[in-house]
């Protein structure tokens, strides 16, 4: 039987967690260890909280950092707090699933592309992924293991398509033809592996170089390795009004753009139902033709929006703004191990240095890198690569 209409934002999130918590006891991995929901924005943290009480999951919501705060920032706090609670408050690690809701919905997708081995999958309600495009720090290659569940509307599955041609492991539903039963099945289907037998991961920063069971550890943009293209997913201009975070439906019939997500602690102009209408004096029919307006923007510049606010307009003077683009070399590794052959084999670009974690099961093993044989490795343990003049280097790692 399907739940009440998924397009209502009041429902939207409710509809998820009753489930979640209906099913809690069938996706716990031990009675010692529960679940884990991690939300990348703390605003609905006392519902959740109350909606998954009586089953045991566990709510993460981290402080939020200051308001001027880096992103990548965020996104280390969230890895912080759930790998204190899996130390000492028996989240279960196979089982920390990633939320957030409306204009929090693009932060799920960033912080998986950033971190990307710490989660089972990530839980997107409505919003968009496209902000976490712009960045140009989304990578498919770190959702290998890692999918989300994007909840969305009809107007969203062009950008889904695009987003899967270039290889995220996403899946797209419309809420109002989703059923409770319907997500807690996908989300009960998903678990981290802490050694999955194939990995692969890109980064452009150091700071978030880990994966499973490897983590680069010095890169080098000379090493170049063709074999291992940039999965780097396009992002466009990534142009936003100077207004602060605000959430939108992109399948809003307008007129105008509705304002239907404010993050906590929101300061900025805006108000929850307010309608942004025109331009610099021209109109916005809806949502749709309003990104297509920012996306042809690539300079900024001062503009003035006129807002809606019940029966009121309102004139409001903001600014164009980009965001700044990395276009630097990225690292990639890409591994796998063959229990038939005894063998693991890692592929790197820009990668001269890296930890290896070889669990019990694997050994004895041989070891390859970017064709380079190592001899059979007969203990498990953490191993330090590295590659100096063609030659391939392992020792017991320090610490």
């Amino acid at each position: 039987m399907k739940s009440r209409s998924w397009s209502r934002k009041s429902v939207l999130a409710c509809g998820i967690i009753s489930l979640l918590a209906r099913g809690a006891a069938g996706a716990q991995a031990t009675p010692a260890r529960s679940p884990a929901i991690v939300l990348v924005d703390g605003a609905d943290a006392e519902q959740w909280r109350t909606w998954t009480k009586d089953l045991g999951w566990q709510v993460i919501a981290p402080a939020a950092p200051a308001a001027n705060a880096n992103i990548d920032v965020r996104v280390q706090a969230l890895a912080s707090a759930v790998e204190a609670a899996i130390r000492s408050a028996g989240v279960d690690p196979a089982r920390a699933y990633l939320a957030g809701r409306g204009s929090a919905a693009a932060m799920v997708f960033y912080a998986i592309s950033r971190v990307p081995d710490l989660w089972a999958a990530g839980i997107a309600l409505g919003g968009s992924p496209k902000p976490a495009a712009d960045t140009n720090r989304l990578f498919a290659a770190n959702f290998t293991n890692a999918p989300v569940l994007w909840i969305g509307e009809s107007g969203d599955q062009a950008l889904a398509e695009k987003l899967k041609s270039a290889g995220l492991n996403l899946e797209l539903r419309l809420a109002n033809g989703i059923t409770d039963s319907d997500v807690f099945q996908w989300l009960a289907g998903q678990k981290r592996d802490e050694f999955p037998a194939a990995i692969d991961c890109e980064t452009n920063s150091p700071t978030f170089a880990r994966c499973y069971w490897i983590r680069m550890t010095k890169f080098d943009s000379s090493e170049r390795n063709d074999v291992l293209p940039s999965t780097r997913v396009a992002g466009g201009s990534g142009a936003m009004l100077d207004l602060g975070a605000f959430g939108y439906n992109a399948g809003d019939p307008g007129p105008g753009v509705l304002v239907s997500h404010l993050p906590a602690k929101y300061s900025g102009p805006l108000k929850m139902g307010d309608r942004i209408v025109a331009l610099d004096g021209k109109p916005i029919q809806d949502a749709r033709q309003f990104a297509e307006t920012m996306e042809k923007m690539v300079e900024e510049k001062a503009v003035v929006a006129m807002v809606e606010r019940g029966k009121d307009r309102i004139r409001v003077e903001t600014r164009v703004v980009i965001p700044q683009r990395d276009s630097a070399v990225t690292a990639r590794v890409q591994a796998q191990y063959s229990p038939a052959d005894r063998e693991i084999q890692i592929i790197s670009r820009t990668v001269t240095e890296m930890r290896v974690t070889v669990p019990p099961a694997w050994t004895p093993a041989r070891l390859y890198w970017n064709g380079l044989s190592l001899e059979n490795l007969k203990t498990p343990g953490c191993y330090a690569l590295k590659v100096e003049k063609e030659l391939l280097h392992a020792s017991p790692c320090e610490n």
